[in-house]
This record gives structure tokens, C-alpha cells and sequence, in this order.
């Protein structure tokens, strides 16, 4: 199963009100483990970032002049994530904006129900309690100390590590599936010894197989060794 955990930085809060998005960032997931395959671009606002966002992920006029628009890269983005399922904290924020922009440019939306919100997510596990992203690293011990500004592709990589976590930990299986591993110079529990190719000759003399015979003919007919 393929997953994209995405994030988006932005100028602002609505793209109605004339706000872009200026860097995305992704990573994919297959069976929930990362393959190291990601997706990240900064893009050209075309317009004044306003200081507001600049303090949140420091991107900022000069930074971004010579990004690609928008519209250079909305199609190579759309390639990437496909119909795999988007991985977003706050996914209403990002999905508005992604589709603001991909209508913009008369490409297809992104269908709200391709999202999956993982702060919908945390909330839920733990209701009454903070749900940031940060809130949630100090809940699951994942180190986030990179993570000084905002920015789509870091961000992404954290929620990956999150997801895992809300979903049950890093292996959602709880290890069921996992095999022992051994420690080194320890036998597995697991382990039989094959069966040797000849037979080793019996250690019993004739004597002595005759003597067990005759002890074990005294026992009577109940004898264990006479039902063998």
C-alpha cells in the first residue's frame, strides 16, 4: 500500500484572499515503512511575502524569485502523489490550498476523502490533550530538535515518524509477524536437528540388550517398554 505524508508552507491563511502556496514536501510510504523516495520544490509566490508567514518558515521574497511557479510544476506534483493516500496533519489547510492552485491551473483536484488527517487522528487518541506536531514528537519521544522553522519537506519526514506512531508504532503489527532473532552464540528455540542419513549402530553388547529383555519380560504385559 502506497502513502504520501505531505506538507505545504504558504503566505498566509486563504487562498481567497490572494495567499499561494511556496514550498511542498513529501515522502512516500509503502506498507508503511519509508522508502526514501520523497517529492519537494519551492515555488514563486508571486506575490510579497508577508512577515507574518516569513517568522513561521523564513522563506521569503529574495529566496523565492527564481522558483518555478506554481503552474511549472502542478502536473509533476500530481504524478507523484497519484491516487495514493495523502498523509497531512490539518489536512483541510493544505488540500484547500493544493486545490486552489491545481484549479488555477484546470488540472484535476485532489479529492477530499484521498486525505487522511492525522490531527483528526490525534485528537480522537487523545482527546483534551495539545495535537501540534511538536506536541505530538514530545508524546512519542521523537526527536525534533532540526525543527526550528517550518519547512514542507522536515515537516513531512516528522509526520511520518508521528503516523507510524498513531497508527500503533513503528510496526503496526506489534511484532506478531516478526521473527526471534537470536543473540549471538545462542541456539533458537526454533531450531531441529536433521535427520542423520545412516543410523548410528546400537552401544547395547548382546549381553545386554538380552538382560533388558528378561528384566523387562518380569514387568508383565502393562510394562511400557513391552508396547513398543
Amino acid at each position: 500500500m502506497r502513502e504520501i505524508v505531505l506538507d505545504t508552507e504558504t503566505t498566509g491563511f486563504d487562498p481567497e484572499t490572494g495567499d499561494r502556496i511556496v514550498e511542498i514536501g513529501a515522502v512516500e510510504l509503502m506498507g508503511h515503512v519509508a522508502t526514501g523516495r520523497t517529492y519537494h520544490q519551492y515555488i514563486n509566490p508571486e506575490r510579497a511575502m508577508p512577515n507574518d508567514a516569513f517568522e513561521v518558515h523564513g522563506l521569503g521574497d529574495e529566496f523565492l524569485r527564481d522558483k518555478p511557479k506554481f503552474a511549472q510544476i502542478g502536473q509533476a506534483f500530481l504524478d507523484f502523489i497519484g491516487d495514493s493516500k495523502l498523509i497531512i496533519h490539518n489536512a483541510a489547510f493544505d488540500i484547500k490550498f493544493l486545490n486552489a492552485e491545481l484549479k488555477w491551473m484546470n488540472l484535476p483536484q485532489i479529492p477530499w476523502e484521498q486525505a487522511l488527517d492525522t490531527l483528526a487522528i490525534a485528537r480522537k487518541r487523545f482527546p483534551g490533550s495539545p495535537a501540534s506536531l511538536d506536541a505530538l514528537c514530545r508524546r512519542f519521544n521523537i526527536d525534533n530538535t532540526s525543527r526550528t522553522l517550518h519547512g514542507a519537506l522536515l515537516d513531512s519526514e516528522i509526520l511520518a515518524e508521528v503516523y507510524l506512531e498513531l497508527i500503533g508504532g513503528r510496526q503496526p503489527d506489534f511484532g506478531l509477524s516478526a521473527q526471534p532473532q537470536a543473540k549471538p552464540g545462542e541456539v533458537s528455540a526454533s531450531w531441529t536437528p536433521k535427520p542423520r542419513a545412516k543410523p548410528l549402530p546400537s552401544r547395547l553388547s548382546e549381553s545386554e540388550a538380552a538382560a533388558h529383555d528378561a528384566f523387562v519380560s518380569k514387568l508383565g504385559d502393562s510394562a511400557l517398554w513391552s508396547k513398543a
